[in-house]
C-alpha cells in the first residue's frame, strides 16, 4: 500500500524518484477504498482454459492481502469450443455485453492458438479489436499476455511479429532496464521468466512504436513493456503466470504428439529448465518409447510425477511482485465508478507524472 507524503520530508520525494508510489495528502483524502473488478479475456484453447483462469486468478489474488477482487472471466464467441468448454463458459463466464454495462477497473487479455501466419485473418481478430478499443476508453489498465501483446502491437501500432528461427522455449534470465518505473518498484533487477512462442516483437519495434521497454533478456528479448503514457497498456511477451509444471506439461504434450506421428522430430528440452537428473530420466524415457515403437507396443507411461518433483520455480516471486505493483497502481488511479478509468485529477497521458514520459519510448 502507498505512503502518504503528509509533510515536506525529502525522503518522500527521493522515494518517488526511485519509482515508489507516494500519494499527496489531497489525493489520499479523496481516494475511495473499495473492491476492484478485474476482467480476464480468456482466449486459450479448451485444454488450457481452466488452467489459465487459475494462473491469472492466483497472481491477482496474491497481489494484496487487504484489497478484495472480483474476477470477471469472459471470452470471444468466435473462438472454436468443444461441448464441455462451452458449458463451462455459459455457466461461469460473463458476456462482453455484461462487462461493458457494468465496467472494469483492469483487464487481462490472455494468449490464444492461431492457425494463420497473419493474425488479422483469425476469426477472433475483429472481436478482439472491439474489446481492446472499449478497454482503452473505459479501463484503467490492460495487461496483454504473449499473443495478445503481438495482436495489440499489430492493430495499435502496425508492428507485426516475426517468426523466430527456432521456438523460444524455456526459462530465461532477464534484467530490469528502467528501474524507476512503478511497475518494477521493489522487484529484483534480475529474474527469470518462462517463454513459449514461435514469434517475436523486438525491442526496436517496441521503441519505434513509442513504447517503453522495462524488462528484457539477451536470450529471449523483451518481456515487459508499457504504452507511451506509462500504464494504460502493459505488454508481456513471456509467461510469468506459468505454474511450476507448465513447461513440463508442454514438453509431455510434444512427446505425445511425436509418439502419435503428429510431429516428425522428437522435441528438445525447454532451455534452462530440467536439471541433469531430470534430463537423464527423460532421455531414458525416449529410449523406452523408441523400443516400444519398434516392437509395435503401446507407449510407456510418461514419467511426469518423477520429473515434476524436482523442478524449481525461479520466476513466481518476480511475477507476483510485478502483478502486485500493477494491481496496486490500478487501485491508486481508478475512479470510484467502475465505468470510468481514472479518478479526478489524473492525467491519462501520464498517470504517474513521470518526468521521462514523453511518448519517445527512449
Amino acid at each position: 500500500m502507498p505512503i502518504v507524503a503528509h509533510n515536506n520530508l525529502p525522503t518522500f520525494e527521493r522515494l518517488r524518484q526511485e519509482g515508489q508510489t507516494i500519494l499527496e495528502p489531497g489525493r489520499a483524502l479523496h481516494q475511495t477504498i473499495r473492491e476492484l473488478h478485474i476482467g480476464v479475456l480468456n482466449m486459450m484453447p479448451d485444454a488450457a482454459l481452466a488452467a489459465t483462469e487459475r494462473q491469472f486468478f492466483r497472481l491477482v489474488g496474491e497481489s494484496n492481502p487487504i484489497a478484495q477482487f472480483y474476477m470477471h472471466p469472459f471470452t470471444l464467441q468466435e473462438l472454436p469450443r468443444g461441448e464441455r468448454a462451452r458449458a463451462h463458459i455459459e455457466h461461469y463466464y460473463d458476456s462482453f455485453e455484461q462487462i461493458c454495462a457494468e465496467g472494469l477497473d483492469a483487464l487481462i487479455i490472455t494468449g490464444a492458438n492461431v492457425s494463420h501466419p497473419d493474425m488479422s485473418q483469425e476469426p477472433f481478430w475483429e472481436p478482439l479489436r472491439a474489446v481492446f478499443d472499449w478497454a482503452q476508453q473505459n479501463v484503467t489498465s490492460v495487461l496483454c499476455s504473449c499473443l495478445a501483446t503481438h495482436a495489440a502491437m499489430q492493430f495499435q501500432h502496425g508492428q507485426k511479429r516475426s517468426a523466430l528461427p527456432a521456438k523460444c522455449w524455456g526459462v530465461f534470465p532477464h534484467r530490469v532496464i528502467r528501474t524507476t518505473h512503478p511497475l518494477v518498484n521493489d522487484v529484483n533487477t534480475q529474474f527469470d521468466v518462462p517463454h513459449s512462442r514461435f514469434n517475436d516483437i523486438s525491442a526496436t519495434q517496441f521503441r519505434e512504436a513509442g513504447l517503453h521497454v522495462l524488462v528484457e533478456s539477451a536470450a529471449a528479448g523483451v518481456h515487459l513493456a508499457v504504452s507511451a503514457d506509462g500504464f494504460r497498456v502493459v505488454y508481456f511477451q513471456g509467461h510469468p503466470e506459468y505454474d511450476t509444471v507448465s513447461l513440463l506439461k508442454e514438453y509431455k504434450r510434444e512427446v505425445q504428439r511425436f509418439a502419435a506421428g503428429e510431429r516428425s522430430t522428437y522435441p528438445p528440452f525447454p532451455e534452462n529448465h530440467f536439471k541433469p537428473r531430470e534430463q537423464a530420466i527423460l532421455n531414458e524415457y525416449r529410449q523406452r518409447l523408441a523400443a516400444a515403437q519398434a516392437a509395435g507396443d503401446p507407449a510407456p507411461e510418461f514419467p511426469e510425477q518423477l520429473v515434476a518433483a524436482r523442478i524449481d520455480n525461479t520466476w513466481h516471486d518476480a511475477a507476483e511482485g510485478i502483478v502486485g505493483n500493477w494491481i496496486g497502481l490500478v487501485y491508486q488511479l481508478t475512479h470510484d465508478q467502475r465505468q470510468l478509468p481514472f479518478m479526478d485529477g489524473v492525467d491519462p497521458h501520464n498517470p504517474f507524472g513521470l518526468d521521462w514520459i514523453s511518448g519517445s519510448g527512449k
